[in-house]
């Protein structure tokens, strides 16, 4: 027996209910009949089986190692409350007369169903003293740093205690209530990785408990339900309900963790999505590739909508002022300008210097990616003319815009160490020459991008452009006064 390990008949004397004389008459009855300490004590006369349960449950939250013994399955169903004691006694007597298995003659006596049975069995095996992985630590413990926090939810004193035991023997920091209420206040202090609840618990079950802890702005926090049923519907439920997966109460330790292990694990690359993604794009262009998966990293071909602004006459004006206000002005401006890219769910590629480049169509796709585009650069518009109502004369800029609509290679360019989301091919270069071909608080399209505006009297069309790298004139367009005004009452 390991140092530190307490065996069950020191634990009984601990705690007033035999003496250590009668502690030893059991032992040596026990080699006689092979009763377990308890149940030799129990037959002498010097302790009741209420008793030997509450030793038990004592036994199982004491803070050092207590050797069960492989605790009887029939003691163990009573503590999960599915077992009474006078339904036990009767099926004992049985089980006395044809020596067949308790959990045999509890379900053909149908004081218990399988799942139950199951359940209390799998609680015993991970009660036994030979189970290596199984660790107690002492309450009130400061949690390990870096250590993954799961909150255990269980009715069940008993099962909550098993399962929180078996959890931080696998290394996990364990928060465990027999309270669901109580778990739905805690859970914003405690910030949990991992949530593992019951399913059956009186005032609130599993499901309205996944539901809730979804809605308390932690939607990314997964759940997993305990659950000794074995009905499909229910764990549609569940699973409609947010449930991130569901495992039987009777399983092993051992597939418990593996389950928290691989939903972590998925849990950790939509992190690592969001977190590439939170600076270029909405949140809810983030929740959206989350949801359908309609992203490929390595590069593909699709159509999009890119959009360049660029400050004019910057260059000119920081050399005016000290560096740290060319600075804070910048900021100011690319700022407001990328709040608008935002606003109409595009996509925030890069700045570049006095300037930026957006992107529609990628990594999400909308039927109305261009009419959005250009939404969003009357946005910008009405961000600079709004600011130079306020500030001083020289400080006031203006900006031109060049949209274009095509297809584009999208994907991730980079090596390990730094990566982007980004846009390449000749729809790309010719909005960026569009953008330079802008007059000051001018926005001017490419052919498809004005096509797709489907109203004519937004689009002005002006005399082919020749551009930078192309052999040919590039049709071009300018967004109307009227169209500025539409979309600003929008």
């Amino acid at each position: 027996m390991p140092e530190g390990t307490q065996r069950f008949g020191e634990l009984l004397v601990e705690l007033g209910l035999v003496t250590n004389r009668q502690v030893t008459e059991a032992l040596s009855v026990q080699s006689l009949t092979g009763q377990r300490v308890g149940e030799s004590l129990i037959s002498l006369g010097y302790l009741t089986r209420s008793q030997m349960q509450r030793a038990m449950a004592t036994a199982i939250s004491r803070g050092a190692v207590v050797d069960l013994d492989r605790p009887p399955l029939g003691e163990i169903m009573i503590g999960l409350g599915v077992l009474t004691e006078a339904a036990l006694n009767k099926v004992l007597e049985t089980q006395r007369n044809d020596g067949r298995r308790l959990g045999e003659l509890l379900i053909e006596s149908k004081v218990c169903t399988h799942s139950q049975v199951y359940e209390a069995l799998g609680l015993q095996q991970r009660m036994s003293s030979s189970n290596e992985k199984r660790t107690r630590t002492i309450t009130g413990e400061i949690p390990i740093v870096g250590r993954r926090r799961v909150v255990v939810i269980d009715d069940s004193e008993l099962a909550c205690t098993l399962v929180s035991e078996g959890l931080k023997g696998e290394g996990y920091d364990v928060a465990a209530f027999v309270d669901p209420f109580l778990a739905l206040e805690q859970i914003e202090v405690l910030k949990p990785d991992m949530v593992l609840t019951d399913l059956d618990m009186p005032g609130i079950g599993g499901a309205e408990l996944c539901r809730r802890l979804k809605t308390l702005g932690r939607q990314s926090m997964p759940v997993i339900v305990l659950t000794a049923s074995e009905d499909e519907s229910a764990r549609v439920a569940l699973l409609r309900a947010g449930a991130d997966d569901f495992v039987n109460k009777g399983a092993s330790m051992d597939e418990i963790a593996a389950r928290i292990e691989t939903i972590l694990r998925r849990t950790n690359e939509t992190r690592h999505m969001k977190k590439l993604f939170a600076r270029y794009t909405s949140d809810e262009v983030v929740d959206e590739v989350l949801r359908s998966g309609d992203l490929v990293l390595t590069g593909e071909k699709r159509e999009v909508t890119v959009v360049f602004a660029d400050i004019r006459n910057f260059t000119s004006l920081a050399e005016t002022l000290p560096p740290e206000q060319v600075m804070g002005l910048l900021n100011e401006i690319l700022g407001g300008l990328a709040d608008a890219v935002l606003e109409y769910q595009g996509t925030l590629d890069k700045f570049l210097g006095d300037g930026l480049m957006a992107v529609w169509g990628a990594p999400v796709r909308r039927e109305d990616d261009a009419l959005a585009a250009v939404r969003s650069c009357v946005a910008m518009l009405n961000s600079v003319a709004a600011r130079n109502l306020t500030v001083p004369g020289m400080q006031r800029i203006d900006i031109g815009l060049g949209i274009n609509t095509g297809i584009a290679i999208v994907g991730s360019v980079g090596n390990a160490r730094r990566t982007e989301y980004t846009c390449i091919g000749d729809t790309v270069n010719i909005a960026s020459r569009l953008c330079s071909q802008a007059a000051p608080g001018e926005i001017l399209l490419g052919e498809n991008t004005a096509h797709q505006l489907g109203n004519r009297s937004f689009c002005e069309s002006l005399p082919p452009v020749k551009l930078k790298g192309k052999s040919n004139p590039v049709p071009l367009f300018r967004l109307t006064d009227e169209a500025m005004k539409a979309f600003s009452i929008d």
